[in-house]
C-alpha cells in the first residue's frame, strides 16, 4: 500500500475535486472483475473516484483498504460513498506536442511600456 504525505494528499484532493466517479462497486462487492477494472482505470488515469453503493461506512472503509493493498495504491480520500484512489504512473505518458507560439505582442498590446 502506498503511503501519501499530508501535502501530497492535499494536492491530490484538489486535483480530484472536478473528477466524476469512473468505477462503481455494486451490491456484489469487490469482485475480481471490478478490481481488474479499477486497475485498468488507474493505469490510464492514475487518480480516480470510485462510487460504492453500500450504506455501511465500515464496509466502505474496508473496501478502500483492500483496493489500496491489492493494487499498491494510495488512499487519498473517503467522503460518503466516494473513494479517491491514487496510483502513480510507472512510465510517464507520452508528452503532447508543444503548441507553436503566436506572433509577438505589439507595443499597443503591451500597453506602450518601454
Amino acid at each position: 500500500m502506498l503511503i501519501l504525505s499530508v501535502a501530497q494528499r492535499r494536492e491530490l484532493k484538489a486535483r480530484a475535486h472536478s473528477l466524476n466517479p469512473t468505477v462503481m462497486i455494486g451490491n456484489a462487492g469487490l469482485t475480481a472483475s471490478v478490481l481488474d477494472e479499477i486497475s485498468r482505470t488507474l493505469k490510464s488515469h492514475e487518480l480516480i473516484k470510485i462510487r460504492v453503493m453500500s450504506d455501511d461506512r465500515a464496509a466502505r472503509e474496508a473496501l478502500l483498504q483492500e483496493i489500496c493493498t491489492q493494487l499498491n495504491a494510495g488512499a487519498v480520500q473517503h467522503i460518503g460513498k466516494i473513494l479517491v484512489v491514487y496510483q502513480p504512473q510507472e512510465t510517464p505518458l507520452l508528452s503532447l506536442p508543444k503548441r507553436k507560439k503566436g506572433k509577438p505582442l505589439t507595443k499597443k498590446q503591451l500597453g506602450n511600456k518601454g
